[in-house]
């Protein structure tokens, strides 16, 4: 199934569920993700959000659960954890891009800093 989201042998439409990783130990991988969180459920993607100068991570990356149910499971489990000698916090992602614009429009947010 894609990470974009697929039908399941039900007919249910299923989107993949991303999660925030912060506080990740510079010497993290994907590859060390992928496999922390596969003990949670199937892991459609997994990333390090590297620096695109010096290509070094910038400590912390997404992970993409096949379902809610899985991503629930991995924040329950990994959130406060130890990875790789640091402790870990696992979220929900927040939207992104346009969907964040959006978002903050329609609940009325935007901009809360102090005017002068």
């Amino acid at each position: 199934m894609s990470s974009r989201g697929g039908e399941s042998k039900e007919g249910v439409f299923l989107m993949a569920v991303k999660l925030f990783i912060g506080g990740l130990s510079f010497s993290s991988s994907s590859q060390r993700l992928q496999e922390t969180f596969a003990r949670f459920g199937s892991v459609e993607s997994a990333s390090v959000v590297t620096d695109r100068d010096s290509g070094r991570s910038r400590g912390f990356g997404f992970v993409e659960m096949a379902t809610a149910d899985e991503a629930n499971a991995a924040v329950a489990g990994l959130d406060g954890a130890e990875l790789d000698g640091r402790r870990i916090k696992v979220e929900l992602a927040k939207p992104s891009g346009a969907d964040a614009g959006a978002q903050r429009r329609r609940s009325g947010g935007g901009w809360s800093g102090a005017r002068r």
